[in-house]
C-alpha cells in the first residue's frame, strides 16, 4: 500500500476527513526511522518499500481544531456549510479592502490621480519621441497627478542606458534631485529630467513613501541644466551635467485624499485566513486547492501585480492566467501534494514550515529581493555585479537539498523511478540548449515545475520546500504568465542593445562654438543616421538628402555636449555609438569603441 492508495477519502472536499486520523488505532507496520519526529512503516514486504510519514510534536495540541470541529460538526454537510462561509468571509473582506484600495481618492484642484507604474515616466528612450522629442511634447506649463503603487525603489533598468557618458545598469533610474546642495531642500527644490521615473523621483523628492505608495502632481518644467546626483530615500540619484529639454519638479502642499498602497493590510487578511485554513483542515485537496487560489489572486491583484492601468483590466489580466494554472495546479497536487499531506495531522507544523514556506515563494520580489539573479540569461551574469557567486551559491544549495531528497525517496524504494523521471528532464533540458535560434530560460514556474516531483516524501524539510516551490510556481505565473521556456534572442534583449553596426565618424571639424561631423554612407541596409545630442535627437540624415554632414553649435559655453549616433533602416534605429564628449575647453573627447542604447 503506497501513499497514495492510503486515506483516499480525503478526495471528497469537505473541511475535514469524515474520519479523522486520530480516530484510527495506531498500528505497528515495522520499525521506525532514525530520524526523529518521522516514521517509517514498511508497507509491502516482498519488495520493503517505505512510506515516510510525519510523527508530529504535541499531537493533541496540532489536532485542537481539527478535532474540535470534527466532533461538533460530524457531518458532511456541516463542514461543507463551515467551508462555504469561510470562502465567503475571505472573500468578501478580500473584495473590500482591495476595493477601498483601488479608489485613487482626489487631490483638490487636480482631481483623481491617475495609477501609474513604478517604470512611468514623461520621455521615451532613444530617439523614440522623435526630432528635438517633438513626440513627448509638451515641455512645460503641463502637470500630472498620479499614483504610485508601493516598493517602487526595488524596480531597476535591466539592460544598459545611457546618460551623456555614463552607461546606468541595476539600479533605480532617477536624474537629478535638489537644486541646491543643501540636506533640508524642500520638494520645489527639485529637479528631475524628464526621462527619470516618476515614482522613483517621487520617493527620492520624499513626497510618496515606498512602503505605502501615494499621490502627488508632476509639474513639467521645460529646459534645465546640471541636474545633481544625491542619495535620498535609500535611492541614488543620476547626475547629468547638460541640458536637457525637458524636466519636472513635485508641487507640495496640496490637499488630498489619497487611498494608500494596502498589500500589507491586505497581506494580514489573507495570510490570516490560508493560516486558519491550514489548522483546521486534514483534508489535502481542500487545503491545496483553497491555499492556491487564495495565494495566487493575492500575488496577481496585491503584491506583485502586472503593470495596469486600472484594476477591472488587472482583474481580467488575473483570471485569463488562473484558468491554465488551475490546471497544471491540478498535476502538482496528484503527483507531490497529494502523497506528502495525506495521512498528515501536524497541522501547526504544516502551517509553518508549508504554508509558511508558500508564502516565502509567492512574495519573492520582497523576500528574494537581495539575490541578484533577475534574469539567468548569459549577459546578466557575466555584468551584473555578485550574479555568478549567487548562481553558485544557488546551485550548491540546490544540489544539497537534493541530496537529503534523494535519501528520503531512496527509504521509500522510488528512487529508480525518480531517477528516470529526472533523467528525461535534463534530456530534454540539453535539447532545448542544442537549440540553436532559440535560448533556454529557466523561468520561475518552470524551476518549480522541475523540483516539486522531489519533494513527495512525507518530512518535514520536504514540506518547507514543497511550499516554496509552489509559491515560486504562483509568483511566476500571476505576475509573468506562462512565458516560453524557449524565447528567441529578441525576446531575450527587451530594451537591450541589439549589436547592430555602428556608423565611421570622422574626426569633427572644431570652430570657436561649432562643432562639424561627418560620417560615410551606411551600408545596406540602412539608409540614414540619428544624431542625439545629450541624448535627445538633434539631426536625421537620409541618403539622397543632402551631404553626410552636420554642424552644431553651443548653446552655453559653460556646459559639456554629449554626442551619439546611430544607423537608421526607415523610421527604425540601430545601436548607438557611445557619446563623444565637446569639452567646455573646445576639445573634442573621442567616442570610445561598442554601443549604447
Amino acid at each position: 500500500m503506497g501513499p497514495e492508495n492510503h486515506n483516499d477519502d480525503a478526495e471528497n472536499g469537505a473541511l475535514l476527513d469524515e474520519q479523522p486520523a486520530w480516530q484510527y488505532e495506531e498500528r505497528d507496520d515495522g520499525p521506525e526511522a532514525s530520524t526523529p519526529g518521522d516514521r517509517i512503516c514498511i508497507c509491502s514486504l516482498g519488495h520493503q518499500t517505505r512510506e515516510i510519514k510525519i510523527t508530529p510534536f504535541f499531537p493533541w495540541i496540532q489536532e485542537s481544531l481539527a478535532r474540535f470541529i470534527a466532533n461538533h460538526l460530524p457531518k458532511q454537510r456541516h463542514k461543507a456549510a463551515l467551508l462555504a462561509f469561510f470562502y465567503f468571509c475571505w472573500l468578501l473582506t478580500f473584495i473590500l479592502v482591495l476595493n477601498h484600495s483601488a479608489q485613487a481618492g482626489n487631490i483638490e484642484g487636480y482631481g483623481k490621480p491617475q495609477p501609474i507604474w513604478c517604470g512611468a515616466s514623461f520621455w521615451n528612450p532613444g530617439n523614440s519621441c522623435g526630432l528635438n522629442g517633438n513626440r513627448c511634447r509638451p515641455f512645460d506649463n503641463a502637470t500630472l497627478a498620479f499614483r504610485c503603487p508601493a516598493n517602487c525603489k526595488a524596480v531597476k533598468v535591466l539592460n544598459p542606458h545611457a546618460v551623456g557618458d555614463q552607461e546606468i545598469n541595476y539600479q533605480p533610474y532617477v536624474i537629478g534631485g535638489p537644486t541646491r546642495r543643501k540636506e533640508n531642500f524642500t520638494i520645489p527644490d527639485t529637479v528631475y529630467r524628464g526621462d527619470s521615473f516618476i515614482c522613483q523621483a517621487a520617493i527620492h523628492a520624499g513626497l510618496v513613501g515606498n512602503d505605502n505608495g501615494g499621490c502627488g502632481v508632476a509639474l513639467l518644467s521645460g529646459p534645465q541644466s546640471n541636474f545633481t546626483s544625491t542619495k535620498r530615500h535609500g535611492i541614488q540619484s543620476i547626475g547629468f551635467d547638460s541640458s536637457f529639454p525637458k524636466s519636472f519638479t513635485f508641487i507640495s502642499g496640496l490637499s488630498s485624499q489619497c487611498v494608500r498602497d494596502l498589500r500589507w493590510p491586505l497581506l494580514a487578511v489573507t495570510c490570516g485566513f490560508t493560516t486558519i485554513l491550514s489548522l483546521c483542515t486534514t483534508s489535502p485537496p481542500v487545503f491545496f486547492c483553497s491555499i492556491f487560489t487564495m495565494l495566487f489572486f493575492h500575488v496577481g491583484l496585491v503584491s506583485d501585480p502586472p503593470n495596469h492601468s486600472d484594476y477591472a483590466s488587472l482583474t481580467s489580466l488575473v483570471i485569463g492566467r488562473f484558468l491554465p494554472a488551475a490546471f497544471v495546479a491540478f498535476v502538482i497536487y496528484r503527483f507531490s501534494v497529494k502523497p506528502q499531506q495525506t495521512g498528515l495531522t501536524a497541522n501547526i507544523e504544516r502551517t509553518v514550515l508549508w504554508l509558511g514556506g508558500a508564502w516565502v515563494g509567492g512574495l519573492n520580489n520582497y523576500t528574494f529581493a537581495f539575490i541578484p539573479l533577475q534574469r539567468l540569461t548569459p549577459h546578466d551574469l557575466k555584468v551584473q555585479a555578485g550574479a555568478k557567486l549567487a548562481l553558485v551559491l544557488v546551485v550548491l544549495l540546490i544540489f544539497t537539498i537534493a541530496l537529503g531528497q534523494v535519501w528520503y525517496l531512496r527509504l521509500e524504494g522510488r528512487f529508480p523511478r525518480y531517477l528516470a523521471i529526472y533523467s528525461i528532464f535534463v534530456a530534454f533540458l540539453l535539447l532545448c540548449v542544442a537549440l540553436p535560434p532559440l535560448n533556454l530560460r529557466i523561468h520561475h514556474y518552470v524551476l518549480a515545475l522541475l523540483l516539486l516531483p522531489g519533494t513527495r516524501p512525507q518530512t518535514r524539510p520536504g514540506l518547507l520546500y514543497q511550499g516554496i516551490l509552489v509559491g515560486l510556481f504562483i509568483n511566476g505565473v500571476a505576475r509573468w504568465g506562462f512565458d516560453s521556456i524557449l524565447q528567441t534572442t529578441v525576446d531575450l534583449r527587451g530594451d537591450g542593445q541589439l549589436g547592430s553596426l555602428l556608423p565611421d565618424i570622422t574626426a569633427p571639424v572644431l570652430g570657436s562654438s561649432n562643432i562639424t561631423f561627418l560620417w560615410s554612407r551606411p551600408p545596406h541596409p540602412y539608409d540614414g543616421v540619428s544624431v542625439l545630442v545629450n541624448d535627445v535627437e538633434r539631426h536625421r540624415w537620409y541618403y539622397g538628402e543632402g551631404d553626410p554632414s552636420h554642424t552644431f553649435y553651443r548653446n552655453d559655453e559653460m556646459e559639456k555636449e554629449y554626442f551619439r549616433f546611430g544607423y537608421m533602416s526607415g523610421s527604425e534605429t540601430g545601436d548607438f555609438t557611445k557619446a563623444g564628449v565637446w569639452e567646455t575647453d573646445g576639445g573634442f573627447k573621442e567616442m570610445e569603441p561598442g554601443p549604447s542604447k
